[in-house]
């Protein structure tokens, strides 16, 4: 509704986990870096705690993007469970066959011997399994006494599962109980997440706008930034909130940049917090604007703003703007976009990358998942039905060996999580087994926050994320755009003709007026945009980091966006 008014090509302040927006502040790396410690560290368990909304998601969205990659993870984000569900839970991320011997339910011990079992064979392997709980303060003592025992399956020398504990406060809470002192003793690394700094909170707020396409300076005054600080205590999303209200009532009031009392009267509406002091009365600026927004095509933005006004009308009524309200009517539709009227003026930004293309009408989508007649046995027609989707089709046998020649290259992991196929956020190749135990492939085409849409050979199905998790096996294949003019595989840009590509769209990304000029420069640039989107910062421009700042950058790939109802 505002980014426009802002300069901006999209709201900033949106909660949902767009990649793009990723801030990690030093205390989110220092989390990073205890998770990454405990788990090389060899068994036991690994404590991660924070405040609602305080970035524990995102801390675990990278912790699970940079395993080690010997490693097996099992995730479970539902852990209001007793022992035999959270034992059935586990052995089903294993993906480990449970049988009982005789006519009733598998027992806790039915459970217990093929994990033991399986994490037996996989240190045989090299390979290290990893239980990762959210929310663990939902845990009961006695679960967690069992996840305790659980750490005793080992050799001689090693752990065979390393447990990670995320949580809310009260978690550091509950392991200190008396009755579970012996867990507390084996806790090889622990982590709180405080929330931001008031610097920190200020660096928050510019990363996202800059993300969004802020050109001109920071729309918040200083004193509205250091409010925004007091009132959310520095927890990203409640900043996220605020922030998101503020921009809302300033455009609604025709300002130029959000000021404290904005804040206040935003706080009121989304947190329930008082205001302080009068707020002078004054004539409707929107209203006074709507005779300049009123004519031809703008007639659609006089909508908008009454939609605005409408929701900051719930507030006290506020002072006209100091500036000449003439001076904010859009000469045309074009003039919408431009930053505020008495901002000043920025260097001219390069020209906007391209937008992605929209993905054409498909046929309705059926509940459930798919029958296994429909799967795609083979996986050369999988990644042949993939590629329409980019423009390149790619058929017969070795089909990425063919794709660099079309502008395009393969990506395939076998340990894949549902948050990494929203950071990345493209369709891609997905195997599943069925509960027939037929296995097969389907292409993932959209997500929204609790369902996926899946397509294999013209046909579509819907399920939520949970029936998805429970067919999945981890495995992941996509395609991504190489840079311009390149026409084999790359492993590091920074190596090829395109070393200068990445540098201008890294440097418009992070708002640097030069391009780096020497390979330090470019590595130094690489790094930054890495540590903003939570990847390991190596400094190497490989596909993933390259797959991100297509992402970033609007580079013409198909999306995973869910479809319009």
């Amino acid at each position: 509704m505002y980014a426009e008014y802002f300069g901006l090509q999209q709201e900033p302040f949106s909660i949902a986990p767009d990649p793009r927006f990723l801030f990690m502040s030093e205390r989110h790396r220092e989390a990073l870096a205890h998770l990454l410690y405990g788990v090389r560290g060899g068994g036991g368990f690994v404590l991660l705690t924070g405040e609602i909304g305080a970035g524990k998601t995102t801390i675990c969205r990278c912790f699970l993007e940079q395993l080690p990659e010997p490693c097996r993870v099992a995730y479970i984000f539902n852990p209001k469970l007793t022992v035999g569900d959270l034992l059935r839970s586990i052995c089903h991320e294993f993906q480990i066959e449970v049988k009982a011997p005789g006519p009733g339910p598998a027992t806790i011990k039915d459970h217990l011997d093929p994990l033991n079992d399986h994490l037996l064979r996989s240190h045989a392997k090299g390979l290290r399994n990893v239980l990762v709980i959210d929310e663990a303060q939902n845990l009961s003592p006695h679960v967690l006494e069992q996840l305790r025992l659980l750490t005793n399956l080992e050799t001689n020398e090693h752990k065979l599962l390393q447990i990670i504990l995320i949580g809310q406060p009260e978690l550091r809470g509950l392991v200190a109980r008396p009755e579970l002192e012996q867990l507390a003793q084996r806790i090889v690394a622990r982590y709180h997440l405080d929330a931001l700094t008031p610097a920190e909170t200020r660096q928050y707020i510019q990363h996202r706008l800059d993300v969004a396409g802020l050109k001109g300076p920071l729309p918040f005054s200083d004193a509205a930034i250091q409010r925004v600080h007091a009132l959310t205590a520095g927890v990203p999303r409640r900043i996220n909130l605020l922030c998101d209200r503020a921009l809302l009532g300033t455009y609604a009031t025709g300002q130029a940049r959000v000021e404290r009392a904005t804040v206040d009267k935003a706080a009121q509406e989304v947190f329930d917090t008082p205001t302080k002091g009068p707020t002078e009365t004054g004539p409707s600026p929107l209203r006074e604007r709507a005779l300049y927004l009123g004519l031809g095509a703008a007639a659609g933005a006089v909508l908008v703003a009454g939609a605005a006004w409408a929701w900051w009308q719930g507030q006290q009524p506020v002072a006209a703007p100091a500036t000449p309200v003439a001076s904010l009517a859009p000469e045309s539709s074009a003039a919408a976009a431009q930053t505020p009227a008495n901002a000043p003026a920025a260097e001219p930004p390069a020209p906007p990358p391209p937008k992605a293309s929209p993905t054409p009408e498909a046929p309705a989508a059926t509940p459930g998942l798919p029958p296994a007649s429909a799967l795609i046995a083979s996986a050369d027609a999988a990644w042949a039905e993939l590629s329409t989707l980019w423009g390149t089709p790619l058929s017969g046998a070795a089909p990425c060996d063919q794709a660099p020649r079309q502008g395009v290259q393969c990506y395939r992991t076998q340990r894949m999580t549902l948050h990494g196929l929203r950071q990345l956020d493209r369709p891609a190749v997905l195997a599943l087994q069925l509960p027939d135990r037929s296995r097969g492939r389907v292409l993932l085409t959209a997500m929204s926050a609790d369902a996926a849409w899946l397509q294999a050979g013209g046909q579509r199905w819907q399920l939520p994320l949970t029936q998805l998790a429970d067919a999945w096996d981890g495995s992941y294949e996509t395609l991504w755009r190489l840079p311009p003019g390149l026409r084999a595989r790359v492993a590091d840009a920074r190596q090829t003709a395109a070393a200068t590509w990445v540098g201008e769209r890294i440097a418009a990304l992070q708002a640097k007026g030069t391009v780096p000029s020497s390979a330090a420069q470019l590595t130094a640039r690489v790094q930054a945009f890495q540590r903003s989107q939570g990847i390991d910062a190596e400094g190497v421009a490989g596909p993933i980091t390259l797959m991100q700042l297509n992402l970033a950058s609007g580079v013409d790939e198909p999306r995973l966006s869910a479809p319009r109802s």
